[in-house]
């Protein structure tokens, strides 16, 4: 891993714990186990830090669906796809690392510099979704898609904050989006 590549782990892992407010180039770079100066070698800005984060998360992340994607579907049915969908939120944990990008994305929010990476995450992810989505041999995929990682993301924000996924199953409500 190179020093880049830790410091933006070690600014996902502050965030985690603390929210974007923890994150100071003193903290990273102790986290990081870099010197000070490396932050501000590796980059200009707060700004640049928190989007190279976010989207060094993303990329990591998007490879990793995309590669159990390929591995387990070919032709699956809707209910087969559903469960694979199912099976990998369930065992995606919350480390402080995943739950970093949910505060950038609120971050985003509030700070316009942050949301051209955002945007770039929810695309990584629709991409991803409509690779699925037309497997699945469904009509219009891109339309279909920013609904379905929508109802995830949810999901998935749901079971972070209450532990549980409520009283629907992820397979039932995506088996739901996907055939109205």
């Amino acid at each position: 891993m190179t020093t880049r590549e830790r410091i933006l782990h070690a600014v996902l892992r502050v965030i985690g714990t603390d929210g974007v407010a923890g994150v100071t180039n003193r903290r990273v770079a102790r986290e990081a186990e870099v010197s000070l100066g490396s932050i501000t070698y590796h980059f200009a800005t707060q700004h640049e830090l928190l989007r190279e984060a976010m989207l060094l998360f993303v990329a990591e992340e998007t490879a990793r669906l995309a590669a159990v994607a390929e591995h387990h579907l070919g032709t699956p049915s809707l209910a087969e796809a559903a469960a694979l969908v199912e099976q990998v939120a369930l065992h995606t944990r919350f480390g402080h690392e995943e739950i970093a990008p949910l505060e950038l994305y609120i971050q985003a929010g509030r700070d316009p510099s942050l949301r051209d990476a955002a945007a770039e995450c929810f695309a990584a992810y629709d991409r991803i979704a409509v690779t699925i989505l037309r497997g699945l041999g469904l009509p219009e995929p891109e339309r279909t898609a920013g609904p379905v990682v929508a109802l995830l993301a949810g999901m998935q924000l749901r079971r972070l904050a209450t532990g549980s996924t409520g009283e629907t199953s992820i397979a039932d409500a995506v088996t739901m989006l996907v055939r109205v």
